[in-house]
């Protein structure tokens, strides 16, 4: 990159800092969502809740589900 280059695009620096800091904030949220022990640990915590009686067999099957698809959407993804 050239001097004019440098001086020219100078102005863009901090939109550029901006738009890394989303990007990295973006790869650490997709990467706890997508965690298979976090996946385990929510597993647990429905069963756990299904036991105790505070959510309902229904509620359960429709969130765990919804873990299943997110793991195995990860999994499509990592291949």
């Amino acid at each position: 990159m050239g001097l004019f280059t440098g001086l020219v695009t100078l102005p863009l620096a901090p939109v550029r800092g901006v738009v890394w800091i989303a990007e990295v904030l973006k790869e650490q949220a997709e990467a706890q969502l997508y965690d298979p022990g976090r996946i385990a640990a929510e597993m647990q915590y429905i069963a756990d809740a299904v036991a105790a009686g505070e959510i309902t067999e229904e509620e359960a099957a429709e969130r765990e589900e919804e873990l299943i698809a997110r793991l195995t959407q990860n999994r499509s993804q990592g291949s």
